[in-house]
């Protein structure tokens, strides 16, 4: 019976350990923060991101952190140019928001690609965003990079 009371603890150890993988994203807070190839304004800067764009965390050190974009690149980021405010970019090449999470729902609003909108809330396969102009909706998450 012990040895059948342990078989079953693995799974639980296993699902804790799925949730310590769940994807973190920050945004950019500041125009031109720059990226560089490692974690010092010394090392070779690679490009810039503008306010509000999603990126992956990767890891963290003292004051850096290793980040990953929408297009998989990675790339080190000084922490006093990132906010904890979560945004997400529009994937599609156009994202429709609705008033409910649905397809029949009204639309509220049209994102183009690589518009950044604020996340508010994600569930069954929809997200609430808020456009920059305050309107807010539920966009198909699969639209949208940064979840």
């Amino acid at each position: 019976m012990i040895g059948a009371l342990w078989f079953l603890a693995i799974p639980a150890a296993l699902l804790a350990g799925a949730n310590a993988l769940a994807l973190d994203f920050l945004s950019v807070a500041e125009p031109a923060a720059i990226l560089y190839d490692a974690p010092s304004i010394k090392a070779n800067k690679l490009f810039v991101l503008s306010p509000g764009y999603p990126v992956e965390v990767v890891v963290k050190v003292e004051g850096w952190t290793k980040v990953r974009d929408d297009t998989g690149d990675f790339a080190w980021i000084e922490n006093a140019r990132l906010s904890e405010r979560h945004t997400v970019m529009v994937s599609a090449q156009s994202a429709q928001a609705r008033q409910a999470a649905n397809e029949n729902a009204a639309v509220v609003f049209t994102a183009e690609k690589n518009v950044f909108l604020e996340l508010i809330d994600v569930a069954a396969g929809w997200a609430k965003v808020r456009h920059r102009d305050g309107a807010s909706g539920f966009v198909k998450a699969s639209q949208l990079w940064g979840l």
